[in-house]
């Protein structure tokens, strides 16, 4: 997902449970991370990043085409060999501005 519009959209139609965890992908974009180490800085239980993202599938495939905000790798792709999720600087760009706006 790239489109400004899209993104923002996005954010205001999702819980706030997903919107935490974009708030927090958006604070260091670029940089893949396992779901265990992102729960372990949001202070969130393990499994968490999983049910949230579970939740919001619903949403994603309805009305956005199954389009993200985020990026992933599957545990096969990635260094930790765990499943990563992150932002690109264009998405977290986009997230801040949300979050900033009145």
């Amino acid at each position: 997902m790239d489109e400004p519009g899209e993104i923002a959209h996005f954010y205001d139609r999702v819980s706030p449970l997903m919107r935490e965890l974009l708030d927090h992908l958006a604070t260091d974009p670029g940089i893949p991370r396992p779901f265990p180490d992102i729960e372990d800085a949001m202070g969130w239980p393990r499994r968490r990043i999983s049910s949230v993202l579970g939740g919001v599938g619903r949403i994603r495939k309805l009305e956005f085409g199954g389009r993200r905000p985020y990026h992933f790798q599957d545990e096969r792709q990635s260094a930790s060999g765990r499943w990563e999720i992150w932002m690109d600087a264009h998405q977290a760009h986009v997230i801040e501005a949300v979050r900033q706006a009145p």
